[in-house]
This record gives C-alpha cells, structure tokens and sequence, in this order.
C-alpha cells in the first residue's frame, strides 16, 4: 500500500504456523513481506521428510509506515506487531537486508539462539557436556569463562559456539 509516510520493516507475530499463509495474505494486500525459510529433515515414526520451516518461527516481517498499522493488525492469522511503549518497533533496515542476502545466497543455514558475551550459556555436547559459564567472544573465537566467586578468579577455555545454549536465569529463594 503506497504512501508518502516513512516505511520501516517491522516484525508481524502470527499464529503458530502460520507464517507463509499470513505472508501471502498480507502479498496480496500489496505489502512488502518477508518469511526467511530453511529446510530441515523431520524424523516421524515410519520415515524422515525434508520440510521447509521459517527461520523466525511466529513471526512475518512485513514493510509498512506505522501509521498503517490497523490494516496489518486486521489480517486473518496476525495477532500483533512488535511494539514498545505502544508504537511499533522498526527493524534497522540494514539487518533485514543482510538476512534477506542470507537467505538468497542458498548457504546452508537454520535457527540459531541469539546469544551476547556475558550471556550464561551451558555446554550442551562434547568432553565439557553440561557445564555452565558466561560466554565471551575475542577476537579468536568463544570462550567458556568459569570462575570460583569467592576468590574472585576465574577460567576460560575456547569452545565451538554451536555447543552451548543459553541458560534462563534462575529466580532467586528467599
């Protein structure tokens, strides 16, 4: 839908699966969308297929001003669009782009958990299996820092980031 308001990339959640019926909704509405997809090899009881999932499981990213918002909100299969403090939250134009390269470039590629230095993360494959630290990354790699709190030390030792997963913080007991 064309206008002369700013138009941003926002993030569209769907119902849960969603995503490729809303996105071709939203198409022919006239919307600029985007659904990266990847393909996967599901394990069922009697055989194992090759499906094409979202990377974004739950999620459409649509181009739209914000303005515009109730017309997208509207679309059968839309629950929200990702919003703060009540106005949508636009997507810096530069990361979809370099997604939308990604996703062209035929690269294998899947879901990732999004994680940062100082992240808790714990092992979850090889000799270091089930040990928790705080990721950090240098300029050689990732690091697994773990320490001894009360003398205030710790140790690092480098690690695959694919072997670890983020660690939800505990609450505390009182």
């Amino acid at each position: 839908m064309p206008s002369n308001l700013p138009i941003n990339w926002y993030a569209v959640c769907v119902r849960h699966q969603n995503e490729q019926r809303v996105e071709q909704v939203l198409q022919h509405q006239g919307w600029e969308t985007l659904v990266p997809r990847y393909r996967s090899r599901r394990q069922w009881s009697d055989r194992v297929k090759e499906i094409e999932a979202a990377l974004f499981a739950g999620f459409v990213f649509c181009r739209f001003a914000a303005e515009e918002r109730m017309q997208i909100e509207d679309t059968p299969g839309v629950l929200r669009i990702v919003s703060f403090c009540g106005a949508p939250a636009p997507i810096d134009a530069r990361e979809m782009e370099e997604i939308r390269s990604i996703t062209t470039a035929r690269v294998p590629l899947s879901p990732w958990p999004y994680l940062e230095a100082g992240d808790r993360v714990r092992v979850e494959r090889g000799p270091l299996k089930g040990i928790e630290g705080t990721l950090l990354r240098t300029q050689d790699g990732a690091h697994l820092v773990v320490g001894i709190e009360l003398l205030q030390r710790a140790i690092a030792c480098h690690l695959d980031p694919d072997m670890v997963v983020p660690v939800r913080a505990r609450s505390a007991v009182a």
